[in-house]
């Protein structure tokens, strides 16, 4: 469903994603909207337990977002169309994570927004329970602290589905022959493919990161500052997790 027919999904990525939605038959509904900076530039974090996220967070803000995926994902037939279509930006190969921080920050300096997913690729191979989320990476927090820009959000954002279904997609082992590096190709089992039927976003209160920030970010400090950006919208999103069971 969510993969056909590739060669009719729209070029532009909001266009892309809200087809991607409407095609699957996705009931979205997204709260406190008002919440959204006005600012052009900003860093989308987020949990993730599916391939739909990505869509469903453009759909929510009403803007393309320049995505984050995993390296595999611009290699496996099929995911690698969806990705481009979507204007997603592959992680580069393990050892090269330089790479993209330079590109985030292009595009950051260019007033687009970046977005992240902090957990990695693990809740895509160990989906979690609905209310909850592995523990978010620090590297959205460098990419924030040090991107020379001004006027930069960071907004957590929580996706919390009522209704989705769970599938094996293919065996997490053929996954090896578009990423021999990853740990987690070599194991048994299958790669869960998970699609929403139902879900709710729900915007949190945008971060700002201040020049004193900017300028603090060096040495010792810089560990420090991120560690606390990270608490910061790891806390944001539990919370209105949390919040979420009230709205089902």
């Amino acid at each position: 469903m969510l993969l056909s027919p590739l060669l009719s999904i729209p070029i532009d990525p909001l266009s892309c994603s809200n087809w991607i939605l409407s095609a699957s038959g996705v009931e979205v509904s997204v709260y406190h909207r008002e919440r959204l900076p006005r600012t052009k530039r900003v860093l989308v974090v987020s949990n993730h337990r599916s391939i739909m996220d990505a869509p469903l967070l453009m759909k929510a803000l009403g803007r393309p977002v320049r995505f984050a995926c995993h390296h595999y994902m611009s290699q496996v037939p099929g995911l690698r169309e969806i990705v481009t279509a979507l204007g997603c930006v592959p992680l580069d190969e393990p050892g090269q994570q330089k790479s993209f921080f330079q590109r985030a920050e292009d595009l950051l300096r260019s007033q687009q927004a970046v977005g992240i997913f902090p957990e990695g690729a693990k809740p895509m191979i160990q989906v979690p329970p609905r209310d909850s989320f592995n523990e978010f990476h620090r590297g959205f927090a460098h990419l924030a602290l040090r991107a020379e820009v001004s006027d930069l959000a960071v907004l957590p954002i929580a996706i919390s589905p009522s209704q989705e279904s769970q599938n094996p997609m293919a065996p997490l082992q053929l996954f090896q022959w578009f990423d021999p590096s990853e740990p987690m190709f070599q194991q048994p089992g299958w790669h869960p493919l998970v699609l929403y039927q139902k879900v709710q976003v729900f915007i949190g209160n945008p971060i700002w990161i201040s020049e004193e920030q900017h300028q603090q970010y060096n040495g010792k400090q810089a560990g420090r500052l991120a560690k606390e950006l990270t608490r910061a919208c790891n806390d944001e999103i539990a919370d209105l997790l949390r919040k979420s069971r009230y709205f089902r």
